[in-house]
C-alpha cells in the first residue's frame, strides 16, 4: 500500500478562535445544515402559500429535536453501558471522573437518534399548528439529506467517522488518527447526500401533485441504503460492534428502510396538488 498515491489530510478541526472561545468546522457545518434547510424551506412555503412565521416556529422544534435526539441516540445506543448509570451526563458536557469535573463536550451525537427527534419534533409541532404531519413530512424530506451532506463534512473536518485500510489513489491518510490510507467514507456520504437531496428537489419542483408520503420514502430508502452499504468500509465507532454481524448503525438504518418501502409502495390514492408559481401567502 503505497503512501504517494495517498491524500495527507492533518487539518485543525477548530476554524478559529476568539476570546478563547474554539469555533469547529464540525459546528460551522451544523449551523449550515440548518441555514442551508431553513432557506429551502421557506421556497417551499412560499410557493405553497404558507407564511414564514410558520415556519420559523418549526425551525425551532426541528432544532431541539434534531440535538435532543441525536445526543440521547449517542447515549442508548452506543454508550449505553455508561450512561445508565450517569444520565444526568447525557445532557451535560462533561464527565465526571477521578473525583473531578472533566470537559467533553457533546462528542457523541447519532444521527439516527436525530432522525427520530425531528420525526418527534415534527409531530409535536403538527399537533400544535394542527397541520398536517405528512405534508410536513414530505416537505422536511427535501432538505434532510442537504443537511446531511453538510454534517458528514464536519465529519471529515473532525478526522471522525473514519473509512477501513484502501489502496485507492484518492484514500486519505487522517494524520491526527494514523498513518494509514483510507476510505474516506464521511465523503463518500457527503457526495451521496447531496446527490439525494438534488433528486428530491427537483421531483418536488417538477411535480403538479405527489402521492402523500412519497418524498419521505424516498429519503429514507436512500438515505439510510447508502448508511447501511457505508457501513460495511468504515471502522466501527465502538468497540462492542467488532462482534457483531451487522453494526448499530446498519441495525438501526433497517427500520427507517422499511417504513421508506411502505410508503413508496403502499397503496394511497390521496395526492398533495403544489402550486406551479410561488404563492402570495403571509412573509413575515
Amino acid at each position: 500500500m503505497s503512501f504517494l498515491t495517498a491524500i495527507f489530510w492533518d487539518t485543525n478541526p477548530i476554524f478559529f478562535t476568539v476570546l478563547g472561545y474554539e469555533l469547529h468546522y464540525y459546528t460551522l457545518c451544523f449551523m449550515l445544515a440548518f441555514l442551508v434547510s431553513y432557506v429551502v424551506m421557506l421556497k417551499v412555503f412560499r410557493r405553497e402559500n404558507k407564511s414564514q412565521e410558520l415556519l420559523d416556529q418549526l425551525s425551532i422544534y426541528i432544532f431541539v429535536g434534531t440535538l435532543l435526539g441525536a445526543r440521547l441516540g449517542h447515549c442508548l445506543f452506543y454508550e449505553f453501558d455508561y450512561y445508565k448509570d450517569h444520565l444526568l451526563e447525557m445532557f451535560l458536557p462533561f464527565r465526571f471522573e477521578d473525583g473531578q469535573f472533566r470537559l467533553t463536550g457533546f462528542h457523541g451525537l447519532a444521527s439516527h437518534g436525530g432522525g427520530i427527534g425531528i420525526l418527534i419534533g415534527l409531530y409535536l409541532y403538527s399537533r400544535k399548528t394542527k397541520m398536517d404531519f405528512i405534508w410536513l413530512a414530505d416537505r422536511l424530506a427535501i432538505v434532510v439529506a442537504a443537511a446531511g451532506s453538510l454534517i458528514r463534512l464536519g465529519n471529515f473536518f473532525n478526522s471522525e467517522i473514519i473509512g477501513l485500510p484502501s489502496g485507492l489513489p484518492w484514500a486519505v491518510i487522517f494524520a491526527r488518527v494514523d498513518d494509514i490510507p483510507r476510505h474516506p467514507a464521511q465523503l463518500y456520504e457527503a457526495i451521496a447526500y447531496f446527490l439525494i437531496f438534488l433528486l428530491l428537489w427537483v421531483l418536488y419542483k417538477r411535480s403538479s401533485s405527489l402521492k402523500r408520503g412519497q418524498l419521505l420514502g424516498i429519503l429514507f430508502v436512500t438515505m439510510f441504503s447508502v448508511r447501511f452499504l457505508m457501513e460495511f468500509i468504515k471502522e466501527n465507532q465502538e468497540a462492542f460492534e467488532d462482534s457483531m454481524n451487522l453494526n448499530m448503525g446498519q441495525w438501526l438504518s433497517v427500520p427507517f428502510l422499511l417504513v421508506g418501502f411502505y410508503l413508496i409502495f403502499r397503496k394511497n390514492k390521496k395526492v398533495d396538488q403544489i402550486p406551479a408559481t410561488a404563492g402570495k401567502g403571509k412573509r413575515k
